[in-house]
């Protein structure tokens, strides 16, 4: 039953299930992540094959009910400004480290959003649904590209591979805490063979591993200028 929600950790969470939730749901079943949708409309949800829920998209229950505590990453694709606004503040409130990616549907919202506790916002439908399933996918891409990807609204994902003499080697994520110092964020870590987007930040970072650095132009600067040798 697809409205039965066992999450252990690190899934990804679609708010709305409209023009941009299709795109981003498209992305993520092509590359097998775990996710749960949410969305108020039943119909949306008729002859689809992954896992959802019916309902309130912006009510702290609903949001507990499909773990957002324990996400990696939640995706506010709905179609009311004030909703994204609300569950931006919600999934902010119960899950202080959670990636939050949302889709402005009018330019005014986008302060309030980034206000409220949204990572990243885009403000348009088409371009927004690509670039939301691009950030939370990188990591499944293979090959990953060589070059910085540039994004909507001078957001980054850059792709470093960790040298010998790299301030990386050695540590975790937590002890660098790089989003506090810098406002980056691992969204992505490539060792070997495999590709993972579920980030334990306690995992020791060693050399030739690759991370996917996502921030704004002024983070990936400071990024560079501090671990980058």
């Amino acid at each position: 039953m697809h409205e039965t929600v066992n999450f252990i950790d690190n899934h990804t969470i679609v708010l709305g299930y409209g023009d941009v939730g299709h795109r981003v749901v498209k992305r993520l079943t092509s590359a097998g992540v775990l996710f749960v949708v949410v969305d108020s409309d039943e119909e949306v949800f008729k002859d689809v094959d992954f896992t959802h829920l019916t309902g309130n998209a912006a009510s702290e229950s609903t949001l507990k009910k499909v773990a957002v505590e324990r996400a990696s990453t939640v995706i506010m694709a709905l179609e009311s400004d004030p909703d994204i606004i609300f569950a931006i503040l919600v999934t902010r409130k119960l899950n202080p480290n959670s990636v939050i990616l949302a889709r402005a549907n009018e330019i005014h919202s986008i302060d309030k959003m980034y206000k409220a506790g949204a990572d990243y916002v885009a403000s348009l439908s088409i371009i927004a649904g690509q670039m939301l399933g691009r950030i939370a996918l990188l990591a499944h891409d293979h090959p990953l590209r060589e070059e910085t990807i540039m994004m909507y609204e001078g957001i980054e994902i850059e792709k470093y591979t960790v040298s010998s003499s790299s301030l990386l080697v050695g540590k975790t994520l937590a002890e660098i805490d790089m989003r506090n110092t810098i406002g980056c964020t691992v969204i992505g870590i490539y060792a070997g063979d495999k590709a993972s987007s579920e980030i334990d930040p306690h995992s020791v970072i060693e050399e030739d591993m690759t991370l996917a650095i996502l921030g704004n132009m002024e983070q990936i600067k400071g990024f560079r200028e501090k671990f980058v040798r």
